[in-house]
């Protein structure tokens, strides 16, 4: 077996598996050595968890080994004196690490519920979603997206509805044994009621636990519900409008374009925006369905109203309606991966800050810095910026959780 002796760069590795997925040896020992792989959040965690090494921070990705299209990948994850190593036609390219399953998934809440039907580790922070199926999924009238396979999930490998203390006792857990500094909840589509039915689920984790809390809700027609939502303490807001080709949206998102309309995503992501401060809000696009023109436009909007941009990179999730659609041509992601940071510098935007949030499902916006070509000053000023406000931060934030 041969070393690939050119340098690596992790970032276009990352990418690279997105797009292809990566074979097991039978050499692996996964049910041991690695997290279990779960269908959960629209099937996008339906992979491996891993970890790239990198610097300064590693990179945790959720690689694609079920879907069709990894049968044809070149990628193969083999097991070699104790090391998971990554080779591709016979050469070496990354020893890797497997990070382990938590000890909190097997364990009980106080209500007897198991704790990995609560919320998962997506990388380093708890996800969780906490109502039940989106209502787009409802028999008599389903028009889900065609590309999600929350109604394939929820209800089955998770509980179709946590109670607030399971959601508290989960996260308490899951800070004390695993590090978690951030819990996400996500939830469907309930007839504009998804703010109200999130409320208490913030306010326990900020009064029992002082976590950073993430919040992603299709948009509200009452904008001044946002306000009452930041006094709660949430840290960060997402609105996840999938494509920006409006012809696209309503083809593969139906429900959203037929109860809320893609403008809304727009008026609450600039809304929030303006109300939470630059880089504390993000649109959420899928690259690899809609034309690639489309998808830099979506970039440069996201970016121009001063939120970041979460890229998911198109998985064709079994069971879904497009599970027989290609993945994404990892060149074409390229171009969308650097546009993003590129954007991101152009209108100094803060990614980063806060501590320990590794996310699995999508190339992180810092992961942005390696499909940069040419850096100038402007990439240098910008990261410098980035450092500065890390060291305030993160300090500050520890403090807090040692007082909590």
């Amino acid at each position: 077996m041969n070393t690939n002796n050119k340098k690596l760069n992790p970032g276009l590795l990352e990418l690279d598996l997105f797009c292809k997925g990566m074979k097991i040896d039978q050499s692996c020992d996964l049910e041991h050595d690695a997290r279990m792989v779960t269908r959960t959040r629209a099937g996008l965690g339906s992979g491996l968890e891993i970890i790239i090494p990198s610097h300064p921070d590693d990179i945790y990705m959720n690689v694609p080994l079920l879907e069709k299209f990894v049968k044809d990948s070149p990628y193969t994850l083999i097991k070699r004196n104790g090391q998971y190593i990554i080779i591709k036609e016979g050469v070496v390219v990354a020893v890797i690490r497997l990070p382990r399953q938590p000890a909190f998934y097997t364990q009980k809440t106080s209500n007897g519920t198991i704790m990995s039907r609560v919320g998962t580790m997506q990388g380093t922070y708890l996800a969780v979603y906490p109502a039940q199926v989106c209502g787009y999924w409802k028999p008599e009238d389903k028009v889900n997206c065609r590309f999600c396979s929350t109604g394939l999930n929820v209800g089955y490998s998770e509980e179709g509805e946590k109670r607030v203390q399971d959601v508290v006792e989960t996260a308490i857990a899951a800070k004390k044994q695993e590090g978690v500094t951030f819990v996400h909840f996500n939830t469907g589509y309930y007839d504009g009621n998804e703010l109200d039915i999130i409320e208490p689920y913030v306010r326990a984790i900020k009064e029992e636990t002082g976590l950073l809390v993430g919040v992603q809700c299709p948009p509200c027609k009452d904008l001044s519900k946002y306000d009452k939502l930041k006094a709660l303490g949430v840290d960060h807001l997402s609105f996840c409008f999938e494509l920006y080709n409006p012809e696209y949206f309503q083809k593969y998102c139906p429900g959203k374009h037929k109860t809320l309309t893609q403008q809304a995503f727009f008026d609450a992501m600039e809304y929030a925006s303006k109300l939470w401060g630059k880089g504390r809000v993000s649109g959420e696009i899928i690259a690899g369905i809609e034309p690639i023109e489309d998808t830099l436009k979506a970039i440069d909007y996201i970016t121009s109203v001063g939120a970041f941009p979460t890229i998911c990179v198109f998985r064709p999730t079994l069971g879904t309606e497009m599970e027989d659609y290609q993945s994404p041509k990892y060149e074409d992601m390229v171009k969308i991966f650097r546009r993003m940071y590129e954007s991101l510098i152009k209108n100094n935007i803060p990614i980063g800050i806060a501590p320990n949030i590794h996310v699995s499902l999508v190339v992180q916006p810092t992961d942005g810095k390696y499909f940069i070509e040419k850096k100038n000053w402007g990439y240098y000023k910008y990261q410098m910026k980035l450092s500065l406000l890390k060291m305030i931060y993160r300090p500050l934030f520890r403090l807090k959780m040692m007082f909590h």
